[in-house]
């Protein structure tokens, strides 16, 4: 019999490694949004899969996961085409999230696969991007302005005062629907102090844009802050596919 493929459906012991953990995950948020009133229907989670196998994303959907995040075009890109690929008819293809900082020259290929981009934080961004759907005449593109709660130019996110000139690029383009707004805490803050600047902005965005109402925060570590401060997108990747040695599929 040949050996497995790394990119082949995962073996029992790794879908039961994800049923486990993807319960986890799933009543870790419907417990931090019971203590707050809020519906955990209402709560996209991402499954964060960059570095990990295209088997992996084949698991997941086949558990009821449709939201598959990335980061990096290059790798994206492979692994969307090796997911069709590897997907059963019947299950539902996942809704590819594009979570990364993006280079200019990268906006072409991301609009060719991505269903929502997180990490829009310049006004040429926004233009590339939907120049890059209607070239390709396909439907809007869903996309969140990502803002920096420090200031740090290496982790991405337009500062606060910029942002409504970036949302209003998004906004003014019809290929692009703006959603709302995306952050990182930063490293060593108060995850609750962060999120609570970031409803503030969020708020603020809404009396402009009242449609823009997401808001796209909390990975593993810090989830049920950003919960609690209205998050309706989290990001996981560790607490969801583990710590194990990745394996690029």
């Amino acid at each position: 019999m040949p050996e497995p493929s790394l990119t082949a459906p995962s073996d029992d012991r790794r879908r039961s490694e994800l049923v486990t953990a993807l319960a986890a995950v799933r009543a870790r948020i419907a417990e931090v949004c019971a203590s707050v009133g809020r519906d955990p229907r209402a709560v996209t989670l991402i499954a964060v899969t960059k570095t990990r196998p295209a088997s992996d994303v084949v698991t997941l959907a086949q558990l009821g996961v449709r939201d598959v995040g990335e980061n990096r075009d290059q790798e994206a890109a492979a692994k969307v085409s090796e997911v069709a690929g590897l997907l059963e008819p019947a299950v539902p293809r996942p809704h590819w999230h594009f979570l990364g900082q993006i280079q200019s020259r990268k906006a072409r290929s991301i609009a060719s696969y991505a269903g929502t981009v997180h990490s829009v934080d310049r006004v040429d961004i926004a233009a590339r991007l939907a120049d890059a759907v209607a070239a390709r005449k396909r439907e809007r593109l869903d996309v969140f302005v990502q803002v920096s709660l420090d200031g740090d130019p290496a982790r991405g996110g337009v500062v606060a005062a910029s942002l409504p000139s970036v949302a209003e690029a998004v906004a003014s383009r019809p290929e692009l629907r703006l959603r709302g707004l995306m952050a990182v805490a930063p490293l060593g803050a108060d995850p609750d102090e962060a999120f609570t600047e970031l409803a503030e902005l969020s708020a603020r965005l809404r009396e402009r844009h009242p449609s823009a109402d997401a808001i796209s925060a909390g990975m593993s570590a810090d989830l049920d802050a950003a919960l609690r401060h209205g998050a309706t997108h989290v990001r996981v990747g560790t607490a969801l596919l583990g710590r194990r040695a990745p394996v690029i599929g």
